[in-house]
């Protein structure tokens, strides 16, 4: 018997809600790094001289921690507009890396659909995205949708909350408490378990030793150095390794 056509509407429903909570449960353990990091941001935000009303505008507009925290000294230097646009822009030139790789995964959503979830992309994003959807995987549609929200919806909810919290407790929260390491400590216990195989761990070495010597770099652009040559290193052992099994 051929399903109907609201059956099959229910089925389709029913595979992205499961999507939704598989991302959403394997996603959770970043949640409490991603909320310190956010409220990381909000406090320098408000000490770099921005109004509440100019910090709010700013997290749920931009939502980009690494390109607020590269403009806030150019802000608060009262540089030209334009520069504190290009260093956002090349701060966040990663997030083009990242959607070229999973935008094929998405061509069959209209275009504004695109968009709406394109707001959603971040490095968690793509730490869990290609995991469960590889690139051999892009003529497949279901469960995608609902996987990238179960990612970036918590995600979205965690930096916001932890941004606003900064922004208006930042008079409040002593330095001394660290909230940064904190942050750091909780994404790295989320990295570790991700490097899974030879090339994900070539990608990670060569990333972090790249962001360790480019730490100095303006704008920080040491961190899409890092970004561009992870990922490099870790696409050459990738391609190495699968020569090596073809000749085997």
């Amino acid at each position: 018997m051929k399903l109907t056509e609201a059956g099959l509407t229910t089925a389709a429903h029913d595979v992205e809600r499961r999507a939704f909570r598989e991302a959403f449960k394997l996603s959770l353990p970043t949640m409490a790094g991603i909320f310190a990091w956010g409220m990381v941001t909000g406090m320098a935000m408000m000490k770099s001289g921005l109004t509440i009303w100019q910090a709010l505008g700013m997290t749920f507009i931009v939502f980009a921690g690494s390109a607020q925290l590269a403009s806030l000294p150019l802000i608060a230097a009262n540089v030209p507009v334009w520069v504190v646009f290009v260093t956002a822009l090349v701060v966040n030139l990663r997030f083009v890396i990242f959607a070229a790789a999973i935008a094929p995964h998405f061509t069959h959503l209209k275009w504004y659909k695109r968009l709406f979830l394109g707001y959603f992309n971040a490095d968690i994003t793509m730490g869990y995205f290609p995991q469960r959807f590889p690139s051999d995987t892009a003529h497949r549609t279901d469960g995608k949708v609902g996987f990238y929200k179960g990612i970036g919806y918590p995600n979205w909810v965690a930096w916001q909350g932890g941004s606003v919290a900064g922004i208006l407790l930042a008079s409040q929260i002593p330095e001394s408490w660290g909230i940064g390491f904190a942050g750091t400590l909780a994404l790295l216990a989320v990295m570790i378990p991700m490097t899974i195989n030879i090339a994900a761990l070539a990608g990670v070495t060569v990333a972090g030793i790249t962001a360790v010597l480019a730490i100095n770099f303006p704008y920080r652009l040491g961190l899409l150095i890092a970004v561009i040559l992870g990922m490099a290193a870790a696409m050459a052992v990738d391609a190495v390794l699968d020569r090596k099994k073809d000749h085997a």
